[in-house]
């Protein structure tokens, strides 16, 4: 009988299936840890478990130490050219521009950090890997003659695998031409403030990067001029644990501070207002 039988009515699911977007997720290529994107992002990139300090591009350190509306870019027309004619450059250069934008290896420009006037240049290892080229050597010297013109601070954050090869002696050159004017500064009696980011080497860390009045290293930077394995062949000998990260700087006194990245901006101001001479922010309000 109908009445014996109850008719059983698909019932539909009230759960509503989450579906997260895969780019949402970010993985720590140190430690693995994986979390979502915005903990990276709030956290300046550093990973939140092991304080792993990942790479990040010019325009993040920009935002990092200047004040909100004060940036201005300088020389953001100078572009390479291919010089020696190197099999391939142009297209590397052009394989760049997509890459970083349409920028060299350093950002360069004039701006303010807590109120201070302060000129900056930021390299951008996304170009080529920061290599210092002929315009590279020319932006960071422009800037360094502006400061000592207008005796405005200056601060640089390198990021660079060293010279282009692609323009030969003409890249190494601009060791020596930047060396020039950092000193120039320094007999100006001008505050210059280094930072150095994973990875500062070869001719950047053999010429401006390690001349300044305070050097600053962000935690696990490798830092050096030669890599590892060709010191290895050269002396015979193994080398001691750490090797040229600026932890290890640090200890032999190479750098004077090695600074989180969420720290630089106000380690970088307090060390601007003891060399001018001003009174800490607290007292000044």
């Amino acid at each position: 009988m109908a009445w014996f039988k109850k008719e059983r009515k698909p019932r539909s699911s009230e759960r509503v299936k989450l579906e997260i977007p895969a780019d949402a997720w970010e993985k720590c290529d140190q430690c693995g840890h994986i979390d979502i994107r915005d903990g990276f992002l709030r956290a300046f990139n550093v990973c939140p478990n092991c304080g792993y300090h990942r790479r990040i591009s010019a325009s993040d350190y920009i935002e990092i130490f200047v004040d909100e509306g004060s940036w201005h870019e300088l020389d953001a027309h100078l572009r390479s050219t291919d010089p020696l004619r190197f099999e391939n450059y142009r297209e590397r250069v052009e394989l760049a521009m997509k890459k970083a934008g349409p920028l060299e290896g350093v950002r360069t420009g004039y701006a303010r950090l807590d109120g201070m006037p302060l000129d900056l240049g930021v390299m951008d290892f996304n170009f080529m890997g920061g290599s210092m080229g002929s315009v590279v050597g020319e932006k960071i010297a422009r800037l360094t003659r502006r400061s000592v013109e207008k005796r405005v601070p200056l601060i640089i954050v390198s990021a660079s695998g060293g010279a282009r090869m692609q323009e030969g002696v003409l890249s190494l050159m601009q060791m020596a031409k930047t060396s020039v004017e950092i000193a120039r500064l320094r007999d100006a009696r001008v505050p210059f403030i280094s930072i150095l980011t994973n990875p500062t080497t070869g001719g950047v860390s053999a010429s401006y990067a390690m001349q300044a009045d305070a050097i600053l290293a962000e935690p696990g930077a490798v830092i050096g001029f030669a890599g590892p394995r060709v010191i290895k062949q050269t002396i015979g000998q193994d080398l001691p644990e750490g090797f040229q990260t600026s932890e290890f700087l640090l200890e032999h006194g190479m750098v004077d501070a090695v600074v989180p990245r969420s720290e630089l901006r106000d380690t970088a101001a307090q060390l601007l207002r003891h060399m001018a001479g001003r009174k800490p922010a607290e007292a000044a309000d």
